[in-house]
């Protein structure tokens, strides 16, 4: 299976978010993380996680007599390059784009189920806005926003440091205009 194959899946992007910030973390705290998600179905996908490369095992021990295994995410290979990107279809990009709508909805249906979810208070946004672009004011502000989240996306979890969930979306509403 494909990583764009593997990520074709709410549930299994929600694993990868969950677990971006690198600590190693067994099936069952996964499960703690992600408690709207059956504990069937985060097993599930993890072992497709694992077999597709995208997690490591980091160890294993023996727990009531089951084995439970330590994972990391393999930072390298859950990202897509661009020749993956390339070489998606036009399905496949409707498809990766239906997963990660899917698994936002999820995340944020799962923030405001939870005890205490103030969305004032937490600062939660989901704005658009139409801007208009030309091709280089475009390839701008992605480089301008890949600079500035570069350093906060490496940073560790510390207390008082909440992890927060950031899409963005960018695509051309309207083929008729010119691209000049």
């Amino acid at each position: 299976m494909s990583i764009i194959e593997t990520l074709l899946s709410p549930v299994r992007l929600r694993i990868i978010h969950a677990i971006r910030d690198g600590r190693p973390f067994t099936t069952t705290a996964l499960c703690s993380r992600l408690p709207d998600v059956s504990k069937a179905t985060v097993y599930r996908q993890v072992a497709i996680l694992a077999d597709a490369g995208l997690l490591q095992v980091e160890g294993e021990e023996r727990v009531r007599g089951a084995v439970e295994r330590t994972y990391r995410l393999h930072s390298a290979r859950a990202v897509m390059d661009s020749d993956s990107i390339a070489a998606m279809t036009i399905d496949d990009h409707e498809q990766l784009f239906t997963a990660a709508v899917g698994a936002l909805l999820a995340e944020f249906s799962a923030y405001l189920g939870r005890d205490g979810a103030d969305p004032l208070s937490d600062s939660v946004s989901y704005r658009q806005f139409s801007i208009w672009l030309t091709d280089k004011e475009k390839a701008t502000l992605i480089r301008e926003i890949t600079n500035t989240l570069r350093p906060l996306v490496t940073k560790s979890p510390t207390p008082g440091r909440r992890q927060h969930l950031l899409s963005t979306i960018l695509f051309p509403t309207d083929e008729r205009q010119s691209r000049t």
